[in-house]
């Protein structure tokens, strides 16, 4: 499975953003690219801890039965829900978010597996190390595939 944590996964992740173009024609959803950024850049914040988390209570139902989905092999699904504390539809700056993302890719794998340990996503409840590189690498290889890179 792959993992923001694997150096190889995290090497093809950064090429594939580096591919992107500001005018990048979505093949679903809402965003543009630059809010797409904005958008895992925030979302890389659970991960981080720069936020108190609490799991939903619709989160504590559903996980248990899409855990396995979730952290499987198959991609995320077109037009999956966004929470709203993660929705960006304001316009942004492609190149700043880019800058911004990559800085937190840079800190969260600088921090390591074991300090995003038990760390709270707000639908999916606490998760592992393991977990979160997938669900990171998860989420960024959806926004991308939405992108065409």
């Amino acid at each position: 499975m792959n993992s923001l944590f694997n150096p190889a996964d995290r090497d093809a992740l950064a090429r594939r953003f580096a591919e992107l173009e500001p005018g990048a024609q979505r093949q679903w959803g809402k965003m543009d690219p630059a809010q797409m950024m904005r958008h895992c850049s925030i979302a890389l914040g659970d991960p981080l801890g720069d936020r108190p988390v609490k799991q939903l209570f619709l989160g504590k139902l559903i996980t248990p039965l899409i855990r396995r989905a979730v952290f499987g092999d198959k991609p995320f699904r077109r037009n999956s829900p966004t929470d709203p504390i993660y929705v960006v539809s304001d316009p942004q700056d492609f190149e700043t978010e880019r800058t911004r993302l990559a800085t937190l890719i840079d800190r969260v794998v600088q921090r390591g597996a074991a300090k995003t340990e038990g760390r709270v996503h707000p639908f999916f409840g606490r998760l592992s190390g393991d977990q979160w590189g997938r669900l990171i690498y998860k989420h960024f290889d959806h926004h991308l595939r939405q992108f065409g890179v």
